[in-house]
């Protein structure tokens, strides 16, 4: 048995993904005398701490890393890896048979929302690449046993988005063409002290100046105008001061990105149509909008670019799940912030799973605290560098803490598992562990998979 409690379980409730969201509800609920099951689909469950965020967020990254094994840890949670449900263990019959008083989805949201172009799909690897696989590569194409995926930084590449993740993918690309050109040079440049200080100042010390170098560098195009990029969220019932308060702030932070990292940005274009040669994407037609009366306005201004590739930033939304219903791109829950489905009574949802966002503040309605000097910490743009941008993720603690409770309160108020369910719920759980050769507990196993090359 893992994790084994000196108590009698009253409630058993699994929890699918065991990053942010998932270890902060299961924590909460083990505090609160419930057993979780933690069921993650990757050896490690750090989900976009470490698979989203580029590697340079390392303090905010090991950080996360340590919150999420404590609460991964704790007497009354068990731990299961490498199990994805909906592939290695049906949804439906988890809900419904497995014994679990109730079910919280956290499993994020990974799957590139598709840009929305004609037949744009089959080009991807032939001059179309999505966000999060381009960023899962920069994170891990380094270590020595990596059989992923692997993606070239080009000059000149076109990027397609306008949040906090599509800056992430521009910095990338910048950074990594400079170190090329520098390394050329017979000039090792440090990534990360490359992020902290910016390409002017290091190139300034090494005598270079970025004209020098002679790249084009990356563009990002945002159909919508840098007032309203979703660097700075505005409170709910905001009047007319604060929401121009809050679109200052946007300009500025923005300002500072691009004068540090030196992208360019196009706004008030949106991707209309393909450039196509041969079997190859090379580039997009755009149209030109104007923003009226609070409206995005279609003009009849169009124009093209050509570049080395084209990146799709636009959005993260959850994968599919077999037996889960869906509206649109995301599940179809009955309730906004619980999500809840009505064809499982006893499922509830916490996280990116629920916002369709695949961004680090999980949750808008927790978000409203989340200051501007955290959001510049996260550019890495503030006086300090990174220090404060761990105040990002309390948003999506505050909303799984209060979901967590929500649960508790519904679960313990049906029959508890008498000990005949709970052994043979608990031998289910050991079975699966057996099958992905987890035995000795969460730190063994974390050391176990954790490649020496990577922190």
């Amino acid at each position: 048995m893992t994790n084994p409690s000196p108590h009698r379980p009253v409630h058993a409730v699994a929890v699918i993904g065991g990053a942010t969201a998932g270890a902060e509800v299961a924590g909460r609920l083990a505090h609160l005398g419930v057993h979780v099951v933690v069921f993650e689909q990757n050896p490690r469950p750090y989900g976009k701490v470490e698979d989203g965020l580029p590697r340079w967020h390392r303090e905010l990254r090991l950080k996360e890393y340590e919150t999420i094994g404590t609460k991964l840890s704790l007497p009354g949670v068990h731990f299961v890896p490498l199990t994805k449900i909906g592939r290695d263990v049906a949804f439906e019959e988890l809900a419904r048979s497995w014994g679990f008083s109730a079910v919280v989805l956290a499993c994020g949201a990974w799957r590139d929302r598709p840009l929305p172009l004609e037949d744009v799909d089959r080009f991807v690897g032939r001059g179309l690449v999505y966000q999060n696989p381009f960023i899962i590569c920069f994170n891990h194409a380094n270590e020595k046993d990596w059989s992923g995926a692997r993606y070239e930084t080009p000059d000149g590449a076109l990027v397609i988005g306008g949040g906090l993740a599509s800056i992430d993918v521009a910095k990338v690309l910048m950074l990594e063409n400079v170190r090329a050109k520098m390394r050329a040079r017979g000039v090792e440049l440090d990534l990360i002290e490359l992020e902290v200080k910016g390409i002017p100042k290091t190139l300034a010390a090494h005598g270079v100046a970025y004209a020098d170098l002679g790249l084009k560098g990356c563009t990002l195009f945002y159909r919508r105008r840098i007032d309203d990029m979703p660097l700075v969220e505005a409170p709910d019932g905001a009047d007319a001061a604060r929401v121009a308060k809050v679109a200052a702030a946007r300009q500025r932070l923005l300002e500072k990105a691009r004068e540090k990292y030196l992208f360019d940005v196009e706004p008030l274009a949106a991707p209309e149509g393909l450039l196509v040669e041969g079997d190859r994407l090379v580039g997009l037609r755009f149209r030109r909008n104007r923003h009226e009366n609070g409206k995005l306005v279609p003009t009849d201004d169009t124009f093209e670019r050509r570049g080395s590739c084209v990146i799709s930033s636009i959005g993260s939304i959850p994968e599919a799940i077999r037996g889960i219903p869906t509206k649109g791109e995301l599940f179809a829950f009955t309730h906004p912030d619980l999500g809840r489905l009505a064809d499982y009574p006893t499922v509830f949802s916490a996280g990116n799973v629920v916002t369709g966002k695949g961004n680090i503040v999980a949750s808008r309605k927790h978000a409203a605290h989340v200051v501007q000097s955290a959001v510049a910490a996260f550019l890495g743009v503030g006086e300090d560098g990174h220090a404060g941008e761990a105040a990002l993720t309390d948003p999506a603690r505050e909303a799984a803490r209060a979901l967590a409770d929500h649960v508790s309160e519904q679960v313990t108020a049906r029959p508890a598992l008498d000990d005949d369910a709970w052994a043979k719920l608990l031998l289910r759980v050991e079975a699966r562990q057996r099958a992905v050769g987890y035995a000795g507990g969460y730190a063994d196993w974390i050391a176990r998979v954790t490649p020496p090359d990577l922190e």
